[in-house]
Order: structure tokens, then C-alpha cells, then sequence
């Protein structure tokens, strides 16, 4: 049977206020804002040649004239709930729609690309059950499984520097394959884009 990939992009509505709140404690809404547009950008850029069918998931409203084309990007609104809530939501979609491989991302990571989200598609396709691309933060930049597996996304501690370890610690208790992508930095501080130029000139 022919394998359908999907990728998943979580993302926040970029409203003045509402996004990278850590980073504007630093530097102001407005250049948080700027910031998080350019991180959309750029996940726009290493995204639209993912060989996957896309699904966006905004954090309030769908933004139907935004830059991702309506035409490529299915989009939907996160559900309520916590984090790991909203992501168990979003992979229901995909999953219950026949999909076989299921990759997330988000919109957080300037340092991932096209061929980290390929390798991702790629590991699943070779007989592991699970991807995670772990995040300097001790969190990870992506996640993605063959299944829908429903527990990986319980009872974790989201946004600690201890849930890369308890995903992965969770999986390999169960038995599961998990292959992991090269550690990434999350943009989610003023310390964390010391090293982006392109965000510091913003």
C-alpha cells in the first residue's frame, strides 16, 4: 500500500502581543512580531517543496489570505487545551484521513530544513515508528510517527527542558523505533538569535 506523508505546521496568528511574549519581554512587541514573521517566512521557504500534503494549524482563526496558498495548505484552528492536547488534535486529522506518516513542525526553529523535514519523512519510511529533531532547549523542533499514537503526547511536561528526554524515555519503554534528527536551536529568547544574523538585522 502506498504510503500518504503528511506534514503538520503549527503555527500562531502573528498579532502584535501574542507572539514570542519571552523575546518581547527583551526587545518589545513590535520587533517580536517582526521576528515571528520572519521565522513564517521561513518556514513557508523550507516547507512548500515538502513532497507531503500540508496542513496548517493556526493557534484562533485561519488566515485564508496569509502567505501560505490556500491551494497547497489545508487549514484548520487548533483546538483547547493544552499543548500536547492541541497537537494530539492536529495529528488526528491526517490520521483519520488515511495518511501513514505524519510529520510536525512548527514555526519556532530558523535552523531547520527542507532536508531535516525529508530525513524526518525518510526515517519514517524506513521502519521506525517515531522521528523527534530535538531542540537545544530540551524540547525538539519536530516530531513525527507511522501511527497515531496517542500516548506519546500525554502526561509530558511541555515546555521544560526535560520533554525530549521523557518523549524518548516514553518510547523506548514501549518498544518503539525512534530515530532522532540532528539537535537544533528554537528561537524563543534574545540569547537564541545572538547567532541569526538575518533576525538580528531585522
Amino acid at each position: 500500500m502506498q504510503q500518504k506523508p503528511a506534514l503538520i505546521i503549527m503555527l500562531k496568528n502573528p498579532v502584535l502581543g501574542k507572539v514570542k511574549t519571552r523575546l518581547a519581554a527583551d526587545i518589545g512587541d513590535e520587533q517580536a512580531l517582526k521576528i515571528y514573521q520572519e521565522l513564517l517566512q521561513h518556514t513557508l521557504a523550507v516547507s512548500k517543496n515538502i513532497q507531503a500534503d500540508k496542513f496548517i494549524f493556526y493557534s484562533d482563526v485561519v488566515e485564508r489570505s496569509d502567505m501560505f496558498d490556500n491551494s497547497a495548505y489545508k487549514k484548520y484552528v487548533q483546538c483547547s487545551g493544552d499543548l500536547g492536547v492541541r497537537m494530539d488534535y492536529a495529528f488526528s486529522i491526517p490520521f483519520k484521513n488515511e495518511y501513514q506518516h505524519v510529520v510536525m513542525i512548527g514555526a519556532d526553529c530558523y535552523d531547520i530544513t527542507q532536508q531535516h523535514i525529508e530525513q524526518a519523512f525518510e526515517a519514517l519510511a524506513n521502519n521506525n515508528d517515531f522521528v523527534i529533531g530535538p531542540a537545544n532547549d530540551g524540547g525538539y523542533y519536530l516530531i513525527g510517527m507511522k501511527k497515531w499514537n496517542r500516548w506519546v503526547l500525554e502526561n509530558k511536561n511541555w515546555s521544560t527542558a526535560t520533554l525530549f528526554d521523557e518523549t524518548k524515555n516514553d518510547i523506548l519503554s514501549r518498544n518503539g523505533k525512534l530515530f532522532e534528527l540532528p539537535t537544533l536551536s528554537d528561537i524563543d529568547t534574545i540569547a537564541d538569535i545572538q547567532s541569526h544574523l538575518q533576525l538580528q538585522n531585522l
